[in-house]
């Protein structure tokens, strides 16, 4: 027998998803003799799934002129559909514009083709993502018939997904979720091509995400990360993954195991990815850093977001009000609140309003940002949403001076975030639900409420809130303050909270190098190497307060 060539071995290596090596073998056979158009399709195909997008688009461009040299029409109109579509991933519109024109013109000439079906696609995605679901969905119906008709099961598995995500956008979130898990069969199956499946995995977690059902998301993301793993060398996806475990991770209070996912999205997303993806890794490591206290590498991560897609978002407002710069944290979240209004980020955008508002002693803002959450709780019906909702009225309530009427809200918001298994969250709800109790004059209450959110924040790791909740439990004990002064003290209590000396100097108006001085009089004073070691005397000793702002 002869030995095979390297045509076949590349067909081999994709039998295996070992796109590298398929790439590697179509690319010589290529090179020794000009593959057939066929061949060129699959080639081009290997190509998007180890990240080679632009040589994709030229493999395929040859593909098409072949086909058309052949009087194939249906065939070149399919390589140009898929053009245009890569170059639209690529956010190169005018040239996947001219593609998809062409391919359309090419379809019309070929007359009944499954290409008339892939082409009412692009213009579906767009009529759901801008406000006509309706007209979407009927387009999806129509691409699933011709689907149908021609035995395409790529199209029509995204015929009926595509249905789901507008039912869902038209507000019947019961019907359009019962369609998404349809799809996924097809895709768990195995039963789609890598690319399609690739899609579809990240658009029913977009959609997941969009309706805050983050139990689905859960299982969906693990899925996912199932079928990457099974392809080790497969680039696009990747990331989108990583992403979205770092999302249900953060909900579950893996703060650690969140952040790796994230910077390693990050990573594997820098250069070749589409800017919007890049931006969503750094957004998603400033709101984990912010969360920890690291207040100054959440500023640097939400600057390399921002350049990437300067599309506002509510965590630098947050982070503004951790720092506690009130007044620039409201500027900012109410023009955020002004711009925002995609299902998506609204949500988290009223979240922050409420918070902020209040902060601001503005709680007519806080009650319309809550009324407007409250609402699409409402018609979502996502558990996650309900607990926002909830916690919103009963903070606003306890803001205008209701103690007795925040518990109810209060209460229920603790009990979603439990069931949720979201821990952060529910260390909020109680720390409200103490200051609740407080203003009732249950001190006892409020106290065992304290003590609870402190030892959930101390697991995570939320600095701040954890200082926070310190400061509530009352005044420091002086025989805990051993020999430090009350500015040695407070610098103390600003290193536990991960500032650098600059940053310390900055909160307490004095020089840099007044508070190197002190640092070293407190390591000298308490036998410390380290600021670590400060640290952890710090919380030890009861010594963190966060009104030093």
């Amino acid at each position: 027998m002869s030995a095979p060539s390297a045509l076949e071995l590349g067909r081999e290596a994709v039998s295996r998803r070992a796109w590298s090596a398929a790439f590697a073998r179509y690319a010589a056979a290529d090179s020794a003799e000009p593959l057939a158009p066929g061949d060129l399709e699959q080639f081009a195909l290997v190509a998007v799934l180890i990240g080679k997008v632009p040589e994709s688009v030229e493999i395929l461009s040859r593909a098409h002129q072949a086909y058309l040299a052949e009087r194939r029409v249906a065939d070149a109109a399919r390589c140009a559909f898929w053009i245009g579509f890569r170059l639209m991933s690529e956010r190169e519109s005018a040239q996947a514009g001219g593609w998809l024109a062409r391919a359309r013109r090419l379809a019309d000439e070929a007359g009944d083709c499954v290409e008339q079906g892939w082409l009412l696609v692009p213009e579906a995605i767009r009529m759901v993502h801008n406000g006509d679901p309706a007209e979407a969905y009927g387009l999806f119906v129509e691409a699933g018939a011709i689907a149908k008709r021609h035995a395409n099961l790529d199209l029509m598995t995204l015929s009926v997904h595509g249905q789901g995500r507008a039912l869902i956008r038209s507000g019947d979130s019961l019907r359009g979720t019962a369609l998404l898990d349809e799809a996924m069969v097809a895709v768990t199956a195995g039963e789609v091509s890598p690319a399609v499946a690739g899609a579809l995995y990240c658009s029913v977690l977009e959609a997941c995400q969009e309706m805050k059902d983050m139990a689905r998301a859960g299982e969906w993301t693990e899925a996912f990360a199932t079928w990457c793993s099974s392809q080790p060398e497969l680039v696009p996806f990747r990331g989108e993954c990583q992403m979205n475990r770092s999302d249900v991770l953060l909900l579950r209070g893996e703060w650690a195991r969140a952040l790796a996912e994230a910077t390693a999205a990050r990573d594997r997303l820098a250069g070749s990815a589409p800017r919007a993806a890049r931006a969503a890794a750094h957004y998603r490591i400033a709101e984990i850093a912010r969360l920890r206290g690291e207040f100054a590498a959440a500023e640097t991560a939400y600057a390399d977001s921002a350049r990437d897609d300067p599309a506002p978002r509510p965590g630098l407002a947050r982070l503004r009000l951790a720092e506690g710069r009130v007044a620039e944290a409201e500027a900012a979240i109410r023009r955020v609140a002004d711009e925002v209004h995609d299902r998506k980020w609204r949500p988290v955008v009223l979240e922050a309003r409420v918070e902020i508002a209040l902060a601001a002693g503005d709680p007519g803002a806080a009650r319309a940002a809550a009324d407007e959450l409250a609402v699409i709780a409402a018609r979502l019906e996502a558990p996650v949403l309900r607990a926002a909702a909830s916690f919103a009225d009963g903070m606003t309530r306890l803001g205008a001076g209701d103690a007795r009427g925040a518990v109810a809200p209060l209460r229920e918001a603790w009990s979603l975030w439990s069931e949720l298994e979201a821990p952060y969250e529910r260390a909020r709800a109680r720390v409200a639900l103490a200051l609740a109790c407080r203003e009732l004059g249950d001190a006892d209450g409020a106290r065992r409420e304290l003590e609870a959110a402190r030892d959930e924040f101390a697991t995570l790791g939320a600095v701040p809130d954890r200082a926070r909740v310190d400061a509530l439990l009352g005044p420091v004990r002086r025989d805990a303050d051993g020999p430090l002064s009350p500015r040695e003290r407070d610098v103390l209590a600003l290193i536990a909270t991960g500032l650098t000396n600059r940053d310390i100097g900055k909160r307490l108006f004095i020089s840099e190098k007044t508070v190197a001085r002190h640092v070293s009089n407190i390591f000298v004073k308490l036998d410390l190497s380290s600021r670590a070691a400060a640290t952890a005397y710090a919380y030890q000793h009861d010594l963190v307060r966060p009104t030093l702002t």
